[in-house]
């Protein structure tokens, strides 16, 4: 049996240049963003409490709870809307094609019974509403020439619709069914956001131009701008009210967030700039926001969430944040295993604490996309996509200084001698490659095609694993490889090599979706029959105590095997991750750790049977 006990999450797909949308329910105090396939509900009291829809065919865009917070409307790239039960499984209620490019915005009616929705279109129809039950029809959006950014619904009657665009146009529509009303010229530049006031009364927009301004929520006259004392000098990409209407957060480019007063007698005057933790690079900048109970929340470029109490503006903010792309490697850091370390393709180390969650990123000056990386107590060890090999000093939350080494070939696998870590052994398609600190000890040239490699905790023994499924093992002595047995079991190209904890034994992994465990001192078949998997293997782990070996594969599945006891008895943890799995590791004898192509990481605490 197993069972999820924690979801550190992806952190929100974002775009240089363009404002993204997070929604929220202040029934629940959730709030929903994309990445990839996957619709994130994430509760802001508890963080770790993470639920994810991942019924899209294509990336989603945006998502939004009803009114009454029983239903989700998520729509994706293709233009499709899909509309699911909050409880009980995400049951999905219906699904509309309703544009015929991307959709960046949609909006519930008040009532709950219809929606709007805005993107990109290849024909003149850049917005449609439609019944929420029947996709039907509900009106005509002309008065846009380029892609609508953004649309929203006045929450009170009689019902308005505004939408803004790429054009620079507001445009203002009357119905149900909508007609169009009239358009607002007032913006030189992209018109990022347009919302509505809780009561109605008003609605603002935010532009590239750096302004905001306000407009009469009935008749859809310009009453007022944000003041350009202390105004933003970056693009705003995204605005949310308070939920009394009195307030506004923004966000813009210039990394800054800021709340505004919009009564009656002061429309537009700054209250407050909020600044974000950071380094102030570009991934700084502030692309998203939402005013949700007594909760401000900003998203940074890079991914960053930032949570500020509306109540108490002096106090930091809480930061979440997580990967964005495939996270290819996980290692738990030898000294102590409640603490992990993940990387994703994208280059991004990020740290993470059993119980707590996200722990901080490690910021590397180096920006290389990574694909193999090793932990040990006092550093890590990533190779990338560069041919080059780093090892980066931990301190704390800090990667300290960097050495690196140029393997002259694109590496294939890394494994570190975890008794002398200074040694590491370093696979290229022809050869391996070992090294002392960032010092190129040998080059060794194989006369076979290599796919993986481990070098023994001690730095006596290596295992290379070649495209013909066979597993050649060496004995090191100094800086030489002495050629000692050729295993042969695997039908398929060798994925991953792992040593046992006690050093024992090992198991390998292959393309051909087949895992073996062996004997290191008989160098026998100890279990067999690992084929339970339906594509290749990408990863595999061992418990502290040696008693489990569990492999993750791209058919998103891991499987858990028992080495005393038949593989019948194994524990199989179903789409553990969206896309496959990729990394894996133990953190005690019954809690296993999961990474995979939906940037997520999972905790799972096995119970044998």
């Amino acid at each position: 049996m197993s069972q999820l006990v924690e979801t550190y999450a992806c952190a929100p797909s974002t775009e240089r240049g363009r404002g993204i949308l997070i929604s929220g329910d202040s029934k629940s105090n959730s709030i929903l963003y994309t990445n990839g396939r996957s619709v994130v509900i994430m509760n802001l009291d508890n963080p770790l409490q993470v639920s994810v829809y991942a019924e899209h065919s294509y990336p989603a865009t945006v998502a939004r709870f009803s009114p009454n917070g029983e239903w989700i409307a998520s729509a994706d790239v293709s233009g499709t809307v899909r509309i699911w039960g909050t409880h009980s499984g995400f049951v999905l209620k219906k699904e509309f094609k309703v544009l015929s490019g991307r959709i960046d915005d949609l909006q519930w009616s008040p009532d709950g019974l219809r929606i709007v929705a805005c993107g990109e279109a290849k024909g003149k129809s850049f917005v449609r509403t439609f019944m929420w039950d029947s996709g039907t029809n509900v009106g005509e959006f002309d008065g846009h020439s380029k892609r609508v950014l953004s649309c929203t619904y006045k929450p009170t009657r009689p019902f308005r619709i505004v939408t803004s665009g790429e054009d620079f146009l507001v445009n203002f529509y009357e119905g149900p069914p909508f007609k169009f009303k009239q358009s607002h010229r007032d913006h030189s530049n992209f018109v990022n956001c347009v919302r509505y006031s809780p009561d109605g009364s008003k609605f603002i927009s935010v532009s590239s131009d750096k302004k905001g301004i306000i407009y009469d929520g009935k008749s859809g006259d310009k009453i007022g701008e944000l003041s350009s004392e202390g105004a933003h000098t970056g693009s705003i990409y995204a605005v949310s009210w308070n939920p009394d209407g009195k307030e506004v957060i923004t966000v813009s480019a210039d990394k800054s967030a800021k709340v505004w007063e919009i009564s009656e007698d002061n429309i537009g005057l700054l209250k407050r700039t909020l600044t974000s933790p950071g380094t102030s690079g570009v991934e700084d900048m502030l692309v998203g926001c939402l005013w949700l109970n007594d909760h401000i929340v900003t998203v940074s470029l890079g991914g960053t969430i930032n949570i500020f109490s509306a109540s108490d503006l002096d106090k930091s903010p809480r930061s979440l944040s997580g990967h964005m792309k495939n996270v290819t490697s996980l290692s738990v850091l030898n000294g102590n295993p409640r603490v992990l370390i993940s990387s994703s393709y994208d280059g991004l180390i990020v740290k993470w604490i059993q119980g707590i969650g996200y722990g901080g990123k490690l910021q590397r000056k180096e920006t290389s996309k990574i694909k193999c990386l090793a932990a040990s107590e006092e550093e890590i060890v990533t190779s990338g996509f560069d041919n080059k090999i780093f090892r980066v000093s931990l301190h704390e939350d800090q990667c300290g200084n960097a050495d690196s080494v140029d393997i002259g070939s694109q590496p294939k696998d890394l494994s570190v001698a975890l008794l002398s870590p200074e040694l590491a052994l370093v696979s290229t398609d022809s050869g391996v490659v070992m090294l002392r600190g960032t010092k190129i000890v040998s080059t060794t040239t194989l006369g076979f095609v290599v796919t993986a490699s481990v070098i023994s905790p001690d730095g006596s023994e290596a295992i290379i694993g070649g495209q013909d499924g066979k597993l050649h093992i060496y004995s090191i002595s100094g800086d030489t490889l002495t050629e000692e047995a050729v295993l042969e079991k695997h039908r398929g190209a060798i994925s991953v090599i792992c040593y046992s904890p006690d050093v024992s034994m090992f198991v390998s992994g292959d393309l051909n979706r087949e895992a073996v465990v062996w004997d290191r001192a008989s160098r026998e078949v100890k279990l067999k029959n690992m084929l339970y998997h339906t594509a290749r293997i990408n990863c595999i782990a061992w418990s502290p105590g040696n008693s489990m070996v569990a492999t993750g594969s791209l058919d998103t599945c891991v499987i858990i095997y028992e080495i005393d006891k038949p593989v019948s008895s194994r524990i199989t943890i179903r789409g553990a991750h969206l896309g496959g799995v990729y990394g894996l590791a133990f953190t005690d004898e019954y809690s296993l750790v999961s990474s995979g192509e939906d940037a997520f990481v999972r905790v799972w605490r096995l119970t044998p049977q």
